[in-house]
Parts: C-alpha cells; sequence; structure tokens
C-alpha cells in the first residue's frame, strides 16, 4: 500500500477492494454498486449463508511506510442486503472525522 491509499472493505466478510484514487472514486462505485441487486455479483455475499448475510461496505484509507501500514481514516458507508440498500447517514462527516 501507498501514502493515502483508499480501500473499500467489506467488514463483515473482511475483504477488501482497490485501490481507489480518493475517497469521491471509492464513493462512485459503492453508489454504482447501490444499483446492483444484492444477490449479484459484487455484493452476493461469499459465505455459505449468503441468503441471509449482506455486506457491510466502508471506506478505508492507509498510509504505508516501509513495509508497515497505518490506518488514517476508516468510517462505514454502505450497508446492501436482501433487506434492501442503507446508506450511511452523514457518512462524509464521518470520513473527515475519522483521523486516527
Amino acid at each position: 500500500m501507498q501514502l493515502g491509499t483508499i480501500y473499500i472493505e467489506d467488514e463483515i466478510h473482511c475483504e477488501l477492494d482497490g485501490p481507489f484514487e480518493s475517497f469521491e472514486a471509492a464513493i462512485e462505485e459503492l453508489r454504482r454498486r447501490a444499483q446492483i441487486a444484492w444477490d449479484s455479483p459484487p455484493n452476493v455475499a461469499p459465505c455459505s449463508s449468503w441468503q441471509s448475510c449482506g455486506r457491510e461496505y466502508h471506506v478505508l484509507e492507509y498510509e504505508a511506510t516501509g513495509e508497515s501500514s497505518r490506518l488514517l481514516h476508516r468510517t462505514h458507508v454502505l450497508d446492501i442486503s436482501a433487506k434492501g440498500v442503507e446508506w450511511v447517514e452523514r457518512f462524509e462527516k464521518g470520513w473527515a472525522d475519522s483521523v486516527v
């Protein structure tokens, strides 16, 4: 990972997607995913109980120095499941306030 590297994480299944150029680019990807059915890739959960499971998407930013990395920002943005699509209110503020 490089300085300021942005990822989307499904916290439930510990899956990282990315890197993305910016927080805004990651949000655009999540807007795209929000338009896709919960039971279709990439939203279908990888677990055996996928029909009752879902995705809990967070956006993370890491700073990498040498062989280690440090979490700079993290915020919960979006949930997708059979129950529907649920955006986290004020996730942008959560991002701004999440400086670690």
